[in-house]
């Protein structure tokens, strides 16, 4: 039975020019429940950094020439994230993948963050993530985020692609815990 609860199969594989940076915190990475590595397994122009170890500095954040980099995340000096942002050059969105309190830290802990601009999404539904609790006012999980700033760089359809998955997800989730019939 518990093949059949696997969703592999049901991930689509999208092609974007946006590229996504996830930087996730290293006590994130491999949790079972962390949505953001599974928008990095449908979208394939995607990299997962692991920030976070113990062992080695962080290294800069690489800053590849003819790119825009965004980095969403809602701090005090951020502009809504919009199709005309990026002026004619392809985005690199880098997402930080963590609890709040992990992700706050990436800006300033990650080498090169700092002068990225950081980017927010407009209001939208709330979060449908029934897995862990949110305590901030329109906080979302990372991949429901990653969908909708796809939606606005890359259209309707990448986005609905990735909530697709995100809701199985949560649903096969909750039915492993005995919490959906």
């Amino acid at each position: 039975m518990l093949g059949g609860l696997c969703i592999c199969g049901l991930l689509p594989r999208l092609e974007t020019p946006t590229r996504l940076s996830l930087v996730v915190h290293r006590n994130e990475d491999r949790k079972p429940t962390n949505t953001g590595r599974l928008a990095t397994e449908c979208l394939a122009n995607s990299e997962v950094i692991v920030r976070g170890e113990r062992t080695s500095p962080a290294a800069a954040f690489p800053r590849p020439a003819g790119r825009c980099l965004l980095l969403l995340f809602p701090d005090e000096d951020a502009g809504s994230l919009d199709r005309r942002a990026p002026a004619s050059l392809p985005v690199t969105l880098i997402v930080p993948d963590g609890t709040w309190r992990q992700a706050q830290r990436v800006r300033t802990r990650v080498p090169g963050l700092r002068e990225v601009r950081c980017v927010t999404l407009p209001s939208g539904p709330p979060s449908s993530y029934r897995l862990r609790t949110e305590r901030r006012p329109g906080g979302l999980a990372t991949i429901e985020a990653i969908a909708r700033a796809f939606g606005i760089l890359e259209g309707p359809t990448v986005q609905a692609e990735l909530e697709r998955v995100f809701r199985i997800m949560v649903e096969r989730t909750l039915w492993t815990r005995g919490l959906v019939d």
